[in-house]
This record gives C-alpha cells, structure tokens and sequence, in this order.
C-alpha cells in the first residue's frame, strides 16, 4: 500500500510539472496557427467611437515584438497611445488613447506583425484595429511599391504618407504637419492603405531618421508619386515611389588649418562653382593649389608655410559669400608620402598611378627606372593627372614582370621635399586571364544613356549611348558583376537626384536583371533593353 501510495504521489508531480513547462508537449505537432482575436472592448469597426481604452483579448498567449517599429496609427495621433503588458506573455492587449480624436474620422491601428503567439512565435500578419469616430467605416483601399532611386538596396520600414489635397494644403505641409493616413512597408517594398476616405491626395514615401511622419530634407530620403491620387477611382499604384536623396543647399561650415601649409574649408550640400580668394598680402615667392577631396564635403588648400598669424579669405559659391580668417599655428609640415594602388598585378586595362598627400611641384623623370624581367629598359612617360596624382605611362605586355625605381629627388613637392628610393615591383597577365561582357544595347528612350559596370556596387567601367549599339567591357577580372544604365535627361554625363518642391524626380536607373558570373577566357553576351 505504501509503495502504491508512491507510485502516485510521483505520477501526479510528473503531470504538474509537464503542465507548468512552456511549449509543446515533447513528441506532440508543432503549433503552427497564429494567435486569433476573439473579442475587442469596444468591438473591432465600431462607429460612434468616443472611448478613452480599448481592451483586445485572443485565444492564447501573445508577446509583442518590435513594437515601436511595426505599430502604424492611421491618421497619425499627436501622442502616442500606451500600449501595455510588454515584456511578458499575456493573452490581451490594452491601448490607452492619450490624443482628441478628430471627429468623423476612420482611425486604424496597425500592429504589422508585432503580435506573435509565445510557444513558437507564429505571427499574426498585419494585425489591425479599426474603429470610427463618425456614423460609418471608410473602406477605400489603395496599394503600391517603393524602390531605391539608384541603389539596388534593399528597403525596409518606410513610411508612406497621403496628404488631402484640400483648401489648407500647401506644399510646404510635408516639413510642417502629419499626413492625413499613413502605411508603412515592414519588411517588403509593397505597400498598402486600408480604410481611406474619397479624395484627391499627395502620395509621399519616407525614410525617415526619427519616426515623426514629416520631412527633414537634411536627414530624411523621399520618394513622392507625380500625379494626383484620386480615390475611389484610383485603388493600384502602377509605377514605384523612387526613394531619393535631396541635394542641400551650399552652406559654407569653417576653414581650418590642418597641418602647416595646408588649410581644409568645410561645407555642405551642393559645392557648385565654388572659389577662394585670398585677401592676405603674402610674399611673390607664395605658392598655392586647392583640390576637393573625394567623397567628403571639403576642399584642401596647400600653400607655401609663411611667417603670418593668419590668412584672410573670400569663399563663394554663386552668390553666397563668406569671409573667412584662418588662423595659422601649426608648425608641423604632412609627410610627403607616395603610394600606389598597385601591389602584385598591374591589369592590361589599368594605369599605374603614384599618389602624394602633397601637390606635386617638380618632377625629374632621370629619377626613374622602368625595366621588364630581362632588365630591359622600358620606354615611359610620366603625366600629372591632378595636382597630387603622377601617371607613369608604358605599353604593357602581356604576362610580363616589371619594375619601377625612383631615386631620391625623382619627385618634390610644395614644400620642397622629396622622396626616399622607391621600389614597385608587379606583374602582367596574359589577355587569356581575363574575360568580355558585350551587351547589345537596345534604346527605347529618346535621352543618352549612361552604361555602369559595377563590382560590388563600384564602377569598374562607364559608357556613354546616344542610340543603340554594342557596348564591350573587356579584360575584366573573373569576378561577378552587375550592370546598370542611368537615363540622362540633361545630358551631363551623371546621375542627378530628385527635388520635392521643384517636382523633380530622380533619373531613372535601370539594372540589368541578371548577375554576370565571369570567368576567365569567357566572353558573355547579353541584349539590354533600355526604355
């Protein structure tokens, strides 16, 4: 009797403590349903709404995941509402209402995919909480796409936004004032509204650095649909939102020296035709050059170390003007240091370049030394390509062994020093390394066309068509590459973003739908049609 007494006692703990472990029982199905809503407080598309709380209870646990992130409000609420329990499983959501309702307005609550059960996180998809604070639920819906203006990046989170184009709409209402509906993306390019009221709306998509719904055009990227929406006639947005990148306007920031003898002026947005004028009386001997650095909003000025405290500027830039003093306290001059992008190959289609950090003054080309394998001497040319940039020019053979020596004073600069003895030795390889992408190119638009090859998103190589023709890149290096084509409607050989006010959208960039896998001693053809 003990022993049976036992038995159960032991049986009995083993149930209590299956029942108190989360998840299913071990050998049972998989629970692949998500949570299902079974009732609202005040019910799911009530009309007449006036309630300050809103209770939403399902059928089984839930967590709330990324709900900062996925929570959309439509019309936006000044203030957020307060959505509680968070943090821990529970099978109901409470929403708290802190804003005034507008009145005869259909509002939705879109908790994207944010609710998932707590056992295996199945989620509940584009949950949503509609109600009405009129006489009736507005019911239009309207869907679309967003895609990167230039980049093949993909997007995630944007905000899309409709403005009511009524009595009080000005365009400057994007930098000023919340839309009247708002989407957002989650984690797809496609988009869609819900529960919209007839109209004539602005259709507008955000990337936005802080989740406030209005356009910061120093932070924020837009993309915005050209034509009028107009619904209940307008339910399918044909053509993408391109999302872009507004030019700033030029603003000059400060000029500071950086090293003796070099000065770096800072600005931002778009430099244009931006010039220095020196207004500091300085000696005949006084030597200056100035160069944008690449990829940043600054431009370098080198000039000859003089005995003053301070030099004296005019910056401008169209018809902004500045006045800049410098101070000069820097007593230390930048190395001069020479490199070379070249370390072991020099391809048959590449130059081989030697960059300074200063401007080169004198070259003496005795200095320098251009042998193959068989030390047979090689005939070059040197040409500066900018004012810190030496092209060391020879007819290149394949599968060939080089070198390059420079002797001392083969290179001064600005401040009249010189290089060490410099050795480059590197390699060519034979026209069978390498590998062709011809692409038969078919216009269908009036405009030239800008062709890319791109490796990992940088240029390797650009075409310029002005009608339909076969473009070759050849001697590629066996890799992967894309292609793209930039419809260039002004004709300025680059590609030229969008502007909001103006109602300029971005030029169209087209990316060759496939990845070219390149190998060595392999030619791939391809037709690329452009419209």
């Amino acid at each position: 009797m003990k022993n049976k007494l036992l038995f159960l006692v032991a049986l009995v703990s083993v149930i209590i403590i299956s029942c108190a472990r989360k998840g299913r029982p071990e050998g049972g199905p998989k629970d692949e349903n998500a949570p299902i809503m079974m009732t609202a407080k005040p019910p799911y598309k009530t009309i007449h709404f006036d309630k300050k709380n809103i209770k939403i209870e399902f059928d089984e646990y839930i967590v709330l995941k990324d709900l900062t992130k996925q929570l959309v409000v439509s019309p936006p609420l000044k203030f957020a509402p307060i959505i509680t329990p968070q943090g821990r499983p529970t099978k109901y959501i409470n929403i708290e209402i802190l804003d005034t309702l507008k009145t005869n307005i259909t509002y939705t609550f879109n908790f994207g995919n944010s609710v998932q059960d707590n056992n295996e996180n199945n989620k509940l998809e584009s949950f949503k909480y509609v109600f009405s604070t009129g006489n009736y639920i507005d019911s239009l819906k309207l869907k679309g796409f967003v895609v990167p203006a230039f980049s093949k990046e993909k997007l995630k989170n944007i905000s899309v936004l409709l403005y009511q184009l009524d009595s009080s709409y000005t365009d400057s209402i994007i930098y000023k004032k919340k839309p009247n509906y708002v989407t957002s993306t989650l984690d797809s390019t496609n988009f869609e509204f819900t529960n919209l009221r007839a109209g004539k709306y602005l259709l507008l998509a955000l990337k936005e650095a802080s989740s406030d719904y209005t356009f910061n055009s120093r932070t924020d990227e837009l993309g915005f649909y050209k034509d009028t929406i107009s619904l209940p006639k307008d339910t399918l947005v044909f053509n993408p939102i391109r999302i872009f990148k507004e030019l700033q306007p030029y603003k000059f920031k400060r000029g500071k020296e950086v090293v003796k003898g070099k000065i770096q002026f800072g600005y931002e947005g778009e430099r244009g035709n931006m010039k220095i004028e020196l207004l500091s009386k300085v000696p005949a001997s006084f030597k200056s050059f100035s160069q944008y650095e690449k990829e940043k909003d600054t431009l370098n000025y080198w000039f000859t170390p003089i005995e003053q405290d301070s030099l004296n500027f005019i910056i401008s830039n169209k018809k902004i003007i500045d006045t800049v003093t410098v101070r000069l306290r820097k007593k230390k001059i930048d190395s001069f240091a020479i490199s070379s992008k070249v370390s072991r190959v020099l391809h048959l289609n590449d130059t081989l370049f030697l960059d300074t950090h200063n401007p080169i003054i004198k070259i003496d080309a005795s200095k320098f030394s251009l042998v193959d394998k068989d030390t047979v001497a090689v005939p070059f040319k040197l040409a500066k390509q900018s004012i810190n940039k030496l092209a060391v020019l020879f007819k290149k053979t394949p599968k060939m062994n080089y070198k390059l020596d420079i002797l001392p004073k083969g290179i001064i600069d600005l401040y009249e020093t010189t290089n060490d003895t410099l050795s480059y030795q590197f390699k060519t390889l034979t026209t069978e390394d390498y590998g062709s992408i011809i692409l038969d190119v078919k216009k269908q638009t009036k405009y030239s066309t800008i062709i890319q090859l791109l490796d990992k998103g940088e240029v390797v190589k650009t075409k310029y068509v002005s009608s339909s023709k076969k473009v070759t890149f050849d001697l590629l290096e066996p890799k992967k590459y894309t292609v793209r084509a930039i419809i260039d409607r002004n004709n300025n050989n680059i590609w030229d973003t969008g502007n909001f006010l103006s109602k300029q959208q971005p030029e169209k960039v087209i990316y060759f739908e496939k990845e070219f896998k390149l190998r060595a001693n392999w030619e791939m053809n391809e037709v690329f049609i452009i419209k």
